[in-house]
């Protein structure tokens, strides 16, 4: 009654947002078209999920936690990232098998796009995944004090030896890490070990920004907190990303692998042009109303080696789950 009589009177009416430009957001929209899409990677022979992976449940545990999700601003990801960015971060996680109810992946978000990152339980799963050798991973960090020692055969690293004194565990104090890959007997396949400073150089390349300007962690940062911790992810990542582009001959997962952390690194630097930018009039474009799902074949390769943008391939929505 009251926008009635609001509008009897002669009151001017908001100007209507162009069509496309605030779209519903619902499970539909996203977690429909990118089942089919996968179901249609899966029936091409395009995309192979361990036996045990559930797409749709994963799928779903992601969509609860997208709920909650927020910017830097404390705005929704669902209405403040970009639709194409929702669907394809969602199709990231399928493609590679992670599970966010297992914390092997998280949701960031940069400027207005979503993206889905691995986390180190993740990186594990997927190398496990694309080299079914792998039993399990051990891992640790050295201390100043410990007696660790190593050899090298054939150009492979193997630990001989880790001893360590409770007394010796300091996060001041770290001098090394590493991570091992074991097959199913516990036998090592895979060894890496990074010294402190290889560890730190790999931190100075985070988004977080942990190193200060004199070379040193930041005290208050998640490095400088939890620097063991840190230490042992940024090991378990390379070694992990190391046997996923050894092992792989999955073109789709290196390509989603690929992609999602192009696309962070993109992201981030276009946030920083956008809070960096003379602010002005914000000018909202209608979009369309479907949901384009990126992909990276032949003909896209072939166009982003000649420098012209990677074609969108459309996906109409699809009802039923």
């Amino acid at each position: 009654m009251e926008k009635a009589n609001g509008a009897a009177a002669g009151a001017t009416a908001a100007p209507a947002k162009p069509a496309g430009t605030m779209l519903a957001i619902s499970k539909h929209d996203f977690v429909d078209v990118v089942a089919a899409k996968v179901r249609g990677f899966i029936d091409n022979g395009e995309l192979f999920l361990p036996k045990n992976y559930s797409p749709d449940n994963s799928l779903k545990s992601a969509w609860l936690q997208l709920q909650s999700v927020v910017n830097k601003d404390n705005k929704p990801a669902l209405t403040h990232c970009t639709k194409d960015s929702i669907a394809n971060a969602l199709l990231d996680m399928i493609v590679q098998g992670l599970n966010p109810m297992k914390q092997q992946c998280y949701w960031i978000v940069y400027g207005d796009k979503l993206t889905c990152q691995r986390s180190y339980y993740g990186a594990m799963a997927v190398a496990q995944m694309v080299e079914p050798k792998i039993g399990e991973f051990a891992y640790a960090v050295v201390y100043e004090g410990d007696t660790f020692k190593y050899g090298i055969k054939t150009g492979k690293k193997a630990v001989s030896e880790h001893t360590q004194e409770i007394e010796n565990v300091d996060k001041k104090k770290i001098k090394a890490a590493y991570c091992i890959a074991l097959d199913k007997a516990g036998e090592p396949l895979r060894t890496e070990i990074m010294t402190i400073d290889e560890i730190t150089q790999a931190w100075k390349q985070s988004k977080m920004s942990p190193i200060g300007d004199d070379g040193k962690v930041k005290e208050s940062s998640v490095h400088g907190k939890f620097s063991s911790q840190m230490a042992l992810k940024t090991v378990i990542n390379r070694t992990c990303k190391l046997i996923i582009n050894a092992s792989s001959d999955n073109a789709l997962l290196l390509e989603r692998i690929n992609r999602a952390e192009d696309l962070a690194d993109a992201a981030v630097v276009q946030e920083e042009i956008a809070d960096n930018a003379n602010t002005g009039e914000v000018l909202e474009i209608g979009g369309p109303a479907e949901i384009e799902i990126h992909t990276n074949e032949d003909e896209g390769k072939a166009k982003a080696a000649a420098g012209e943008d990677i074609p969108k391939v459309s996906e109409a929505r699809k009802p039923g789950f």
